[in-house]
């Protein structure tokens, strides 16, 4: 397959593994109705970090990511700022210099974003998740290359067209490109798992089950069908019998939202996909429409494409929130539980991101529509990122991370296993704090420099012997992270025990 080359791609190709993992803090004054530890997520920070602190509660649970990212036009003035190391990097890399028109490098830089942050991404997505992105033609060529690499050109699944508003149509010297009327949405999965109701299936304009006038001539064709008749002088397209065929086949069903007859296209073929949205209009820039009313619509459709009402939402590029707007609406309007997760790295993710989820939530007095002045109800948990967790800053004591933040991260790295739950505490005195089907995993570990310095977090015999009996009549092994041991290994391999030790074992998980 080919592959797309740009200039710093060798310098960022296993940028996503180096990023150092940083816990999620809650901000409770920020938060609204704080609910249990798999609440709703407004993150403020740099979204590859934020990515890489989502991992230890979400890898592969993403059933939904939507991202807008800066459509890199040479306007928007977007700062490239992920501190890759190399010399050659830096040097060629200006990092405080904005990405703007007059730079002649700017697309590799825009793709030099891009490329870790989608491999996070792809990390957090289920196995029959599904990933759609917003795009222009600037970068849009770029990016069908860049996702082909990443997530497998077998995953591509369809390109979808979104009508601009007029205003924001460019014209070159009055003569209008003939694709500039339209921004693109590019449609992957992380697998073939992933299967989406045909957009047609919503689109009632491109796959409606009509009701013909025929007053008085078909009245074997005027029967009821899902709970619902043809208007008097009315019939149904098909024949009863024929309809029912129909319905066997899985060919016709209600409309989820409306109760009507929908007939459905069949998904397997991509060509019979409705994916030219023109009674949808999309605005080029984020914060250049009224009250906040960006891609609610887009946004909304593209959810009700998934055979999941409790789906987690993922928008790493927040902007003004809208993604939370539009899953907390469809919740309302379908009685659903999809949760979100927004990920903004500017000054105003609480002032905007997180101000207009508060208002969608809680309602806007005065607002002219009903739904507005009630609010849509639901919650969310703000947030920003803690300090790093390094082998330096825990060897000091300079940076020492909470029991929950540490145990999540450790069980990422080790096993490859997210929690759902935030927070993590010992079970028992010898630190027990997950249990998988194979093995317990224990943590002898407090904040404390002394403690980590003295015996408290010591793995001697007596403890060893606790850990094994456990796991064994359990009928699992037992991994035992700790700052030292006062047994030798052959002792331990005996007993069914394997012990890593810490920080040591940060730095060799993270490679």
């Amino acid at each position: 397959m080919p592959t797309l080359d740009f200039k710093g791609k060798q310098h960022i190709y296993a940028h996503h593994l180096t990023v150092p993992y940083r816990p999620l803090v809650a901000d409770p004054e920020k938060s609204l109705n704080l609910a249990d530890a798999d609440d709703n997520l407004i993150i403020h920070g740099d979204n590859l970090h934020a990515l890489k602190a989502l991992l230890p509660r979400y890898a592969g649970k993403v059933k939904c990511i939507y991202i807008d990212p800066p459509y890199n036009t040479g306007n928007e003035g977007w700062v490239y700022n992920d501190n890759v190391n190399g010399p050659l990097f830096k040097e060629w890399f200006n990092q405080q210099s904005p990405v703007d028109g007059e730079d002649l490098e700017r697309h590799d830089k825009w793709l030099c974003m891009m490329w870790p942050r989608l491999h996070l991404l792809k990390e957090l997505l289920a196995d029959d998740g599904v990933v759609f992105v917003s795009i222009d033609d600037n970068e849009q060529h770029h990016l069908r290359m860049l996702m082909d690499e990443i997530f497998g050109e077998s995953n591509f699944r369809n390109i979808i067209a979104v009508a601009r508003v007029k205003k924001n149509i460019r014209e070159r010297e009055h003569i209008r490109a003939l694709n500039e009327g339209y921004n693109f949405v590019l449609f992957y999965s992380k697998s073939t798992d992933g299967l989406i109701i045909p957009p047609t299936t919503f689109h009632e304009k491109a796959a409606r089950w009509h009701a013909f006038d025929a007053p008085g001539i078909r009245p074997s064709m005027e029967y009821e069908l899902f709970g619902t008749t043809p208007p008097t002088g009315r019939h149904w397209m098909y024949s009863q019998e024929r309809a029912e065929e129909l319905v066997a086949d899985g060919k016709l069903r209600p409309n989820p939202r409306t109760g009507a007859p929908q007939y459905l296209l069949d998904a397997s073929t991509s060509t019979m996909l409705d994916t030219n949205w023109t009674d949808i209009q999309e605005y080029d820039t984020r914060f250049n429409f009224p009250n906040g009313e960006k891609n609610v619509a887009l946004i909304q459709r593209i959810l009700t494409m998934l055979d999941d009402s409790d789906a987690i939402v993922l928008d790493s590029f927040a902007g003004s929130g809208t993604t939370a707007h539009a899953v907390l609406a469809l919740n309302q309007e379908d009685g659903g539980n999809r949760k979100f997760i927004l990920v903004e790295c500017e000054d105003y993710a609480d002032t905007i991101t997180a101000e207009r989820v508060r208002r969608v939530i809680n309602g806007i007095p005065g607002a002219r529509d009903a739904s507005r002045q009630e609010g849509f109800g639901g919650s969310f948990t703000y947030c920003t990122l803690g300090d790093p967790i390094d082998v330096e800053g825990m060897l000091t004591g300079d940076s020492l991370p909470e029991y929950s933040a540490l145990a999540a991260y450790l069980l990422h790295t080790s096993a490859g296993l997210s929690v759902g739950a935030s927070t993590i505490s010992p079970q028992n005195d010898d630190g027990l704090f997950y249990s998988s089907d194979t093995t317990n995993y224990h943590l002898l570990y407090e904040p404390d420099l002394d403690y980590l310095k003295n015996n408290g977090g010591m793995l001697n015999e007596e403890r060893a012997i606790r850990i094994s009996a456990l796991s064994q009549k359990e009928g699992r092994k037992a991994v035992v992270f700790g700052p030292g041991k006062y047994i030798g290994q052959r002792e331990l391999t005996s007993m069914g025990v394997t012990f890593s030790q810490l920080p040591y074992e940060i730095h060799k998980a993270g490679q």
